[in-house]
């Protein structure tokens, strides 16, 4: 990939990607961020601090020079897309946007990358604020394949777990289940997608070799709804959880969707990655959790 820039790499999965690229030792890795989180790396990396959503930082990262990948993990409005479309024209190679399993609504089927086009889709414009997190993601996404002149991918992931998650999302689960808390879940049946922080990293990491252009779905094999999610709990722990239809905001489950929301990857798989399946890891990363190792 050589030059490298990447928004968003000092924590979760964005930073697995930089300790991945620096592994790699063929890339000049540039971080940019807000400077509100130390840059401690095993090898060193360039840093800029800037203001994602300054149309102006974003003008000045350009002019540095030009960027064979540039990893967006931060991208959230129409004006964000629209600002790194106008400063990397002409600048880039190839552009890599984190997108969301929640440009899709759920549903009781398989989603493919065609059930959201961001090729057609209504371009509006502001910033994060004026939307919700799918609709900003949605609008990121279709300013950028409709309106950059460079290629573009847009990584759809679904929840993303690990021992590292800052969100505890996970953690809550085992948590409520230890200590006997009840749970909210407006429908256990419904199965998600989910993948792990490392998975992701490496998937990025494959997107930077250009095999896909447009809209790519990532996720583990398999699914899991948040029933088979607490007995996998369950049964690691030996505690019962307490299952509830509603329940107090601080006890609603951050898993509870009322219908499926499975993502198919089959693009991603026909193009040549391999996902890891769920069981790879998933009981494993219960088990850390649980003993209070993540």
């Amino acid at each position: 990939m050589g030059n490298v820039l990447i928004f968003g790499g000092t924590r979760y999965f964005g930073k697995k990607l930089v300790e991945l690229l620096l592994g790699e030792g063929e890339h000049d890795v540039t971080l940019a961020t807000r400077g509100n989180t130390p840059v401690i790396f095993s090898r060193r990396v360039k840093h800029l601090t800037l203001d994602r959503t300054n149309k102006e930082d974003l003008l000045r990262t350009a002019s540095i020079g030009d960027w064979d990948t540039i990893y967006d993990n931060i991208c959230y409005s129409p004006n964000d897309a629209i600002h790194a479309v106008k400063a990397f024209d002409g600048r880039v190679g190839r552009y890599i946007m984190t997108s969301t399993l929640s440009v899709y609504n759920p549903v009781d089927r398989l989603l493919t990358e065609n059930n959201y086009d961001p090729y057609t889709y209504p371009v509006l414009e502001g910033p994060s604020a004026n939307f919700t997190y799918q609709e900003g993601k949605r609008q990121a996404e279709a300013v950028l394949f409709q309106q950059a002149n460079f290629p573009v991918t847009a990584m759809r992931i679904p929840i993303v777990l690990g021992p590292d998650d800052y969100t505890k999302r996970l953690h809550f689960h085992v948590k409520h289940v230890k200590e006997g808390l009840p749970i909210g879940v407006p429908n256990p049946a419904a199965k998600l997608s989910l993948i792990s922080s490392d998975e992701t990293a490496k998937f990025l990491s494959w997107l930077g070799q250009g095999k896909v252009d447009g809209p790519v779905n990532a996720a583990s094999g398999g699914s899991l709804s948040v029933r088979q999610i607490l007995s996998i709990i369950e049964e690691i722990t030996g505690e019962t959880a307490v299952i509830q239809p509603d329940s107090q905001p601080e006890h609603k489950s951050p898993f509870g969707v009322p219908a499926d929301w499975v993502m198919d990857t089959s693009k991603a798989v026909q193009a040549g990655y391999s996902f890891h399946s769920l069981s790879d890891w998933f009981p494993e990363l219960v088990r850390e959790i649980a003993s209070g190792r993540a």
